[in-house]
């Protein structure tokens, strides 16, 4: 199957523009328009503590529910409290980034280590890693997540420690896989008749193979796990919704739908701004770490 070429290639970004047709030409200029909005989105959110001192938490009572771009003062209008909806969306992708970038990168940390072990080692290891990574592929996220919260509680470090936990296992069959190719390489062979110690070769040969389709899978598990941060939080399972965030204001927005459909709609607008914007960048990691296609 011919794979659609992102037009993050050239300005590092895009394809060869030569042979694009119109229609490819601006759907490559919309995959663009969406990683820049992702970028600009990050770095509101990294300057939320300097543009919004109150964290999006004062109030303003005489304003309740004020209608979107009305107001300089409150341009995506006002929740049900008179607070900024435009300073708690942004304040608010704080705790979805950190959500997803934390829980990523505990739980590609766990899962490349056992990875390693597995598919180094094999044998015992080997067996009883795969065999508990089966068992905890086969539980339902939902009920594992509900059961999870009701015994530990809800919170920020949970839901992150949830994540981490519940997510290891992609890390660990990916790495297992490719170390189970890579170490019946010639270059493997080399290195382990030449006497080079197992820790030096895991470090030197076998980590540095393994990159390529790991960036690619975390870039993607970024925009999963803001969504399933976001789905928990609407549920009342995330973190406190005291705490400004994407999900909690979905929440709080639910049942103003009919009046205030502003107070839902803009952050999840954000958090499909997003996701998709994390998307299209793990398609481009993907087609620059392996232009053949086959990661």
């Amino acid at each position: 199957m011919k794979r659609r070429r992102s037009l993050l290639h050239g300005s590092g970004l895009g394809g060869d523009s030569d042979d694009m047709d119109p229609m490819g030409f601006l759907i490559n200029l919309f995959d663009v328009a969406l990683v820049f909005a992702l970028a600009l989105m990050i770095a509101l959110v990294l300057a939320s503590g300097w543009l919004f001192p109150d964290g999006g938490e004062s109030m303003d009572l005489t304003a309740r529910l004020m209608a979107p771009f009305t107001s300089a003062a409150h341009l995506f209008g006002t929740d049900p409290l008179g607070r900024d909806v435009l300073a708690r969306v942004i304040v608010g992708g704080k705790i979805s980034l950190l959500v997803g970038f934390a829980s990523v990168l505990g739980g590609a940390l766990l899962g490349i280590v056992m990875g390693l072990i597995a598919g180094y080692y094999r044998g015992f290891w080997d067996m009883i890693v795969m065999r508990f990574a089966d068992v905890q592929l086969a539980l339902p996220f939902i009920l594992v997540a509900i059961t999870f919260i009701a015994i530990l509680g809800g919170g920020l470090f949970n839901v992150i420690f949830f994540m981490i936990i519940s997510q290891w296992v992609q890390y660990a069959r990916l790495v297992r896989a490719q170390v189970l190719a890579l170490r019946e390489r010639e270059f493997v062979l080399a290195a382990r008749a030449f006497g080079v110690r197992d820790l030096a070769m895991i470090r030197h040969h076998i980590v540095p193979n393994l990159l390529g389709p790991l960036v690619i899978l975390m870039t993607l598990n970024v925009a999963n796990n803001i969504l399933l941060e976001s789905s928990l939080t609407f549920l009342g399972l995330g973190v406190d919704p005291m705490i400004p965030s994407w999900g909690g204001m979905l929440a709080d927005g639910r049942t103003y739908m009919q009046t205030a459909w502003w107070v839902s709609v803009f952050p999840g607008l954000a958090i499909m701004l997003t996701v998709l914007g994390l998307n299209l960048l793990g398609d481009w990691l993907r087609d620059r770490l392996d232009p053949t296609g086959k990661v």
